[in-house]
C-alpha cells in the first residue's frame, strides 16, 4: 500500500499547490519519492532544492533531454536546461507585471510558485545534443512543516505534437491566406490589365544595366502587336515610330538617361498594317537605395481619339470663323444685289424689246442673279439663312427629284435609289433639302467623268454614340439617314479634311465655285443634323447626312409660284431701312404699286413718324438689323400703341430676333433680300388681305 505523499506525487504532480512535507521528507530519506517519479516516465520530473539545484531527475527527463541523472543532479538548475532567450523574456514579462526586477534565471521559472500561485507555462528545453524540445511545465513549491520552501518540483509534458499541430494549423492558415491574397492579386491584376486595356494604356521598363526593354501586354496592343512580338531593345522600339517623330522621341530617351529625369512626348506609332496611331509617352527615372538610377519606367497611352477630336475642333473653329465672315459679307452683298436687280429691272421696263441696250441690261441682271445664288450659298454655309421648316419625308422628296437628277447626271452615270418605305419625317426646309441633295449629286457626277454608279439611300437609324465613323460626331438619338454614294475617283485624306471649306475645290479654274459642299454643310448643321464623308483614292466616296426624326406626317405642299404681276394697293405703309439705296428702291416699288409710303432711316425716325401720323399706318415694312433699335424691337413698341399694326421683315441676314436656330418663328412674315418688285408686292398684299396675321410678329415682352 502506497503512502499518501507517494500517491500525490505519482497521480497529481501538475498543479498541486502543496504537499505533505513530513511525508515528502520521509520519501526523500527512503528513496520512495525517487522511485515514484521514475515510475512515471511519460513525463519529465525534476525536483530541486530551495536554491534550484537539481536533486531528482527521473527517467522521463532522461529520455526527453538525453542527459543521465548523474550528469545533472547536484550540478545544474532547470534554467540551465532551458532556452536562455525564453528565460530572459519570462523574467522581463514578470518584471513588467510586478514593477520590480527579476533575475533572468531559475528565479524566473519558480517566481509564481514561490508565492503560492499555481503556475503552468510553455518552455523549451535544450537537449544534450543541442536540439530543442517544447514542453508544458507545471511548477510546485515543496514546503516543510513550518511552510518554508525546501525545494521545487517541475513536471514537464512533451509539447512537440501540440506545437507541430499548432504550427501545421498556422501553416495551413498562412497558406490559405496566401492563396486568398494571390487570388485577390490575380483579380486585381486582371482588373488592372482590363482597365489599362480599356483605357489603351501600356507600361514599359528599361533596365539601364542590361539595356533590356520589357513591355506589358496592353502596351503591345497599343502598337498593334502581339505580346510576344514586343521589342526588347530601344533600337527595335524606335523602328516602330513614324520617321518624322523618331528624332524627338530618341532625344527624349537620351536626355532622360543623361540627366536622370523623365519626359513627356507625343508621337505617331507605325502599326503592322501601315497605319499610324498617336501615342502619348511618359517616363520617369527609378533609383535604388543608394539614389543611383537603375531603370527607366514609362507608360504609353493611345491618344488617337483625342487627336481626332482636337482636329475636328480646330476645323469647326475655322469653319465657324469663315462662316461668320461669309455671313457678314452676304448681308452687305444682298443689299447691293437688291439695288442692282431692282434698278436694272426698272431700266429694262423702259427699253423696248428691240433696243440694243436691252441685251446689255439683261446680262447685268443675269450676273446679279448668279451673284444672288452665290450669296445664298454663303448664307447656307454660314448658317445665317432663315429656314421655313415643315415635316418632310426624305424618300418622297428624293422620288420627286429623281427625273431632274437623272437629267442632271447624264446617261453615262447609273442612278440607283434604295429608299425606305416607312421612313420617319424630318423637320426641315424642303427647298434647302433639295439643294443639299442636288449639290451632293453634282459632286458625285463630277467624280465620275467616265461614268459609274450613283446610289441614293434613305433609312431610319438609331445612333448610340458607338458609331464606327471616326469623322462623325453624332449625338445619340433617332435619325433619318440620307446617303449618297458614288464609284468615282475618291479623294485623299488632305482633300477630305478641307472638303467643306468655302471656295475650296479640286476642279480646274472656272469649273466650280467651291461652295457646293460648304452649302451642304451649313444647311445640314442649321437643320440640327450631321454630315460625314468617307473616301479613299480609287474607291469612291460616300456622304452621309443624319437629320433628327420628328413626329407627325409629311406636310410638303405644292409650291404656288408667285404671279409675275405687281400686286397693287392703296394702304399707307411705314418703310424703315438704314441703307439709303435699298430704301429708295423699296419706296419706288411700293409707290409704283399705288401705296402711300412714309420712309425712315432709323427706328427713332420711325417712332417720330408714327407719333406724328397716329393710326395712319396699316403695315410696317422694316429691316431686321439696324443701328440703334432692331426691327423687331421697333415693332414691339409700335404695336403697343396700335395693336392692329402688321409687319413684314426684310433682311439679307438671319438673326435670332426673328428666328430660333435659323428657323423662322411662328407667325413672322419675312422676305429675304435680294427681292424682286413682284415678290415684295405679292407678300405685302398677302399680309394685308389676311386678317388672321394681324399683329403678327414676336409677342414676347422683355
Amino acid at each position: 500500500m502506497r503512502s499518501r505523499g507517494e500517491h500525490l506525487l505519482q497521480t497529481e504532480p501538475v498543479g498541486a499547490s502543496s504537499i505533505d512535507i513530513q511525508r515528502a521528507e520521509a520519501l526523500l530519506k527512503t528513496g520512495a519519492l525517487q522511485r515514484a517519479i521514475v515510475n512515471s516516465s511519460n513525463v519529465s520530473s525534476i525536483a530541486t532544492d530551495a536554491d534550484g539545484v537539481i536533486q531528482i531527475f527521473n527517467v522521463g527527463a532522461e529520455q526527453m533531454l538525453g542527459y543521465t541523472a548523474a550528469e545533472v543532479t547536484s550540478r545544474l538548475t532547470p534554467a540551465d536546461l532551458s532556452d536562455p532567450e525564453e528565460i530572459i523574456a519570462r523574467a522581463a514579462a514578470l518584471s513588467a507585471e510586478i514593477g520590480a526586477p527579476i533575475a533572468p534565471g531559475f528565479e524566473a521559472l519558480i517566481f509564481k510558485a514561490s508565492r503560492g500561485i499555481e503556475d503552468t507555462f510553455e518552455l523549451t528545453y535544450i537537449r544534450k545534443d543541442g536540439s530543442r524540445l517544447p514542453v508544458v511545465v507545471s511548477v510546485t513549491a515543496l514546503r516543510d512543516a513550518q511552510d518554508a520552501i525546501i525545494g521545487y518540483l517541475l513536471i514537464g509534458m512533451d509539447n512537440t505534437a501540440r506545437k507541430q499541430a499548432a504550427e501545421m494549423a498556422s501553416l495551413i492558415e498562412r497558406t490559405r491566406t496566401l492563396e486568398r491574397h494571390a487570388a485577390t492579386l490575380r483579380r486585381s491584376e486582371d482588373r488592372t490589365n482590363y482597365a489599362l486595356s480599356w483605357a489603351r494604356i501600356g507600361v514599359w521598363e528599361l533596365d539601364l544595366a542590361t539595356r533590356r526593354l520589357t513591355w506589358s501586354a496592353t502596351l503591345a496592343s497599343v502598337f498593334g502587336l502581339k505580346p510576344e512580338d514586343a521589342p526588347d531593345t530601344t533600337e527595335a522600339f524606335l523602328d516602330l515610330i513614324h520617321p518624322n517623330d523618331r528624332f524627338v522621341l530618341e532625344a527624349s530617351l537620351v536626355q532622360a538617361e543623361r540627366d536622370s529625369t523623365g519626359y513627356e512626348v507625343e508621337f505617331r506609332a507605325l502599326l503592322p498594317d501601315g497605319s499610324t496611331r498617336w501615342v502619348a509617352g511618359r517616363a520617369r527615372m527609378v533609383r535604388d537605395a543608394d539614389n543611383q538610377p537603375v531603370r527607366l519606367l514609362g507608360v504609353g497611352t493611345d491618344i488617337s481619339e483625342r487627336k481626332s477630336l482636337e482636329a475636328q475642333f480646330r476645323q469647326a473653329q475655322k469653319m465657324e470663323a469663315v462662316g461668320q465672315l461669309a455671313g457678314g459679307v452676304a448681308h452687305d452683298f444682298n443689299n447691293l444685289l437688291t439695288v442692282v436687280l431692282g434698278f436694272s429691272n426698272f431700266v429694262l421696263e423702259t427699253l423696248g424689246p428691240h433696243d440694243p441696250r436691252c441685251a446689255d441690261m439683261e446680262e447685268v441682271v443675269k450676273a446679279a442673279q448668279r451673284a444672288t445664288v452665290l450669296t445664298k450659298q454663303l448664307l447656307a454655309f454660314s448658317r445665317k439663312q432663315i429656314l421655313q421648316p415643315t415635316a418632310v419625308n426624305v424618300s418622297t422628296l428624293v422620288t420627286g427629284m429623281r427625273p431632274m437628277l437623272g437629267r442632271l447626271i447624264g446617261e453615262h452615270v447609273e442612278l440607283v435609289s434604295n429608299l425606305a418605305a416607312d421612313l420617319s419625317p424630318v423637320r426641315a426646309d424642303p427647298g434647302q433639302l433639295e439643294q443639299v441633295l442636288m449639290n451632293l449629286v453634282v459632286n458625285a457626277r463630277d467624280a465620275m467623268p467616265t461614268g459609274g454608279r450613283l446610289t441614293i439611300e434613305t433609312a431610319n437609324v438609331d445612333v448610340d454614340g458607338s458609331t464606327d465613323d471616326p469623322q462623325l460626331a453624332v449625338r445619340p438619338g433617332s435619325y433619318v439617314l440620307l446617303s449618297v454614294r458614288d464609284t468615282g475617283t475618291g479623294m485623299n485624306e488632305e482633300t477630305r479634311q478641307r472638303l467643306f471649306e468655302p471656295f475650296f475645290t479640286t476642279k480646274e479654274q472656272g469649273k466650280g465655285t467651291g461652295l457646293g459642299l460648304a452649302t451642304v454643310y451649313g444647311i445640314v448643321k442649321q437643320s440640327g443634323g450631321h454630315v460625314s464623308v468617307s473616301s479613299e483614292p480609287g474607291s469612291g466616296t460616300t456622304f452621309k447626312v443624319y437629320l433628327p426624326r420628328t413626329e407627325g406626317r409629311s406636310e410638303i405642299e405644292a409650291v404656288v409660284a408667285i404671279a409675275p404681276s405687281i400686286a397693287a394697293g392703296t394702304e399707307t405703309l411705314l418703310l424703315v431701312e438704314d441703307e439709303a439705296a435699298v430704301r429708295l428702291l423699296t419706296r419706288t416699288i411700293l409707290e409704283r404699286a399705288g401705296y402711300r409710303v412714309f420712309e425712315a432711316a432709323s427706328a427713332q425716325q420711325a417712332e417720330d413718324l408714327f407719333a406724328e401720323h397716329a393710326g395712319a399706318f396699316t403695315l410696317l415694312v422694316t429691316d431686321v438689323i439696324m443701328p440703334g433699335a432692331s426691327g423687331p424691337a421697333l415693332f414691339k413698341r409700335l404695336e403697343g400703341q396700335y395693336p392692329g399694326l402688321k409687319v413684314l421683315y426684310v433682311s439679307g441676314y438671319a438673326n435670332d430676333m426673328i428666328a430660333t436656330q435659323g428657323q423662322l418663328k411662328p407667325g413672322v412674315e419675312f422676305l429675304p433680300k435680294p427681292f424682286t418688285a413682284q415678290a415684295l408686292t405679292q407678300r405685302i398684299r398677302k399680309i394685308l388681305d389676311h386678317p388672321q396675321v394681324a399683329g403678327s410678329g414676336p409677342r414676347t415682352r422683355s
